[in-house]
C-alpha cells in the first residue's frame, strides 16, 4: 500500500480526539486533512484548545461524508456512543476507511449492545464487518481491513493483563476479579458532578458497579479465547489523578504454575509486540510509568497459599486506551510497522 495517507477526525473536540491529533502529527506517513466537529463547526481548532495554537490553524469542519472523502482517505471516529452507528456506514459508503473508537462496534449481539449501553444498536451487517482491533491479540485480523473497532481502555488493560493465561487454559476463567482505577479524562470532557473537582479532589470511589459497559466487551473476547462463555467480576474506580488505568485482577490458578512461569507464558506470547512489557519478578508496574505513552505493562505474582495469582496491567487511557492503539490499527491496516509514529518514551515523573 502506499505510504502516505490523509486522514480525518470525527470528535475533535473531545479528549480521544485531540489526543489523536497530538499523536498524529509525529506520524511520518499521515497528513490530517480534517479536524471535524459536530458542535463547534467553523471554530478554529484551538479556540478550545490553546495548546495547538500555531501547531494547527484549522477551523472545524462539520460533518458530511462526502465532503470528508473529498480530503481524506480514512477517518477516525473519536465521538460517544450512539453515532459512530450512524456514522460509520455513511463514510464507508462514501469510500473512506474508518477506525472507531466508541463502543458502538465493539460487541457482536445487537441485544448485548442494547442491554448494557441504553442505545440502538448499530446494522448486524455492520457489526460482522467490524474487526476488534486489539492489536497484540488480534493485529493479524486488522491488515488489509476497511472498518476496525478500537477496544476500550478498560478492556485494553484487562485484556492484555488477562488473555495469555486464559488462553494457555491457566486460569478458572469462573474466578477472575478485576479491580479496575481510571483518572478522571476517561470520562470525557463533558462536565459533570461526578467529575467536579471539589467532588473527586482527595477522594476515591468506585461506579458502575456490575453495570459497566465495558463488561461485555471483556467477557467477548475471553470467551473467544477461552473457547467458551466466561463471566468476569469487574468493577471500576475513579482516582483523582488526570490520566491512567491500573488492573489489578485475581484468579485460581489451574494448575501448578509459578510467577516466573507466569512471566515467561507472557514473554513468549507477546514476542515481538513492542508494546507490552512483563516485568520481572518482584517488580509491579505504575501508571505513571506508562504516561503519555503506547505501553502497557504487566506483573505478577503467585499465591501458593491461596492457589491464585494477581496480575497487574497499567496503560494510559488516552494512548494506549484509545488514541495510541487507534493509530497502531492505522499502522496494521495499512501493512506498516505497528509502531510506526509511537515512538513516546512515557513523561515521568
Amino acid at each position: 500500500m502506499s505510504n502516505q495517507i490523509r486522514v480525518a477526525v470525527v470528535g475533535s473536540t473531545g479528549y480521544g480526539g485531540v489526543e489523536l491529533i497530538r499523536l498524529l502529527e509525529a506520524h511520518p506517513y499521515v497528513e490530517i486533512t480534517s479536524v471535524i466537529s459536530s458542535s463547534s463547526a467553523g471554530a478554529p481548532i484551538a479556540e478550545g484548545f490553546p495548546h495547538l495554537t500555531e501547531i494547527r490553524t484549522d477551523l472545524l469542519d462539520a460533518v458530511d461524508a462526502e465532503a470528508t472523502r473529498s480530503k481524506a482517505d480514512l477517518v477516525f471516529l473519536a465521538t460517544p456512543s450512539g453515532i459512530a452507528s450512524q456514522l460509520a456506514p455513511q463514510m464507508l459508503q462514501a469510500g473512506l476507511k474508518v477506525i472507531d473508537l466508541s463502543g458502538d462496534l465493539r460487541l457482536k449481539s445487537p441485544d448485548l449492545y442494547e442491554r448494557w449501553y441504553k442505545k440502538p444498536a448499530a446494522d448486524p451487517a455492520l457489526l460482522e464487518q467490524a474487526v476488534f482491533g486489539l492489536a497484540e491479540v488480534f493485529g493479524n485480523e486488522v491488515k488489509g481491513q476497511e472498518l476496525i473497532s478500537n477496544p476500550g481502555c478498560y478492556p485494553t488493560a484487562a485484556l492484555l493483563g488477562l488473555v495469555p493465561a486464559v488462553a494457555a487454559g491457566w486460569l478458572d476463567p469462573s474466578t477472575i476479579i478485576i479491580d479496575a482505577k481510571s483518572g478522571v479524562s476517561g470520562a470525557g470532557r463533558g462536565v459533570g458532578l461526578g467529575t467536579h473537582y471539589s467532588e473527586l479532589n482527595e477522594n476515591f470511589k468506585a461506579y458502575k458497579i456490575n453495570k459497566h459497559q465495558h463488561i461485555p466487551e471483556i467477557e467477548q473476547v475471553l470467551g473467544r479465547v477461552a473457547g467458551k462463555p466466561v463471566v468476569a467480576t469487574f468493577t471500576t474506580h475513579l482516582v483523582p489523578m488526570t490520566r491512567g488505568i491500573m488492573c489489578t485482577m485475581y484468579a485460581a490458578i489451574s494448575g501448578n504454575h509459578s510467577t516466573q512461569e507466569f512471566i515467561e507464558l507472557y514473554r513468549s506470547y507477546y514476542q515481538g509486540r513492542k508494546f507490552v512489557r512483563v516485568r520481572p519478578e518482584g517488580q509491579w508496574p505504575a501508571t505513571k510509568e506508562v504516561s503519555g505513552s503506547n505501553y502497557c505493562d504487566i506483573g505478577f505474582a503467585v499465591d501458593e497459599r491461596t492457589g491464585r495469582v494477581t496480575i497487574v496491567s497499567v496503560i494510559d487511557n488516552l494512548v494506549k486506551g484509545a488514541a495510541g492503539q487507534a493509530i497502531q490499527n492505522l499502522n496494521l491496516m495499512m501493512g506498516w510497522d505497528e509502531t510506526l509514529g509511537l515512538h513516546f518514551v512515557p513523561v515521568y515523573p
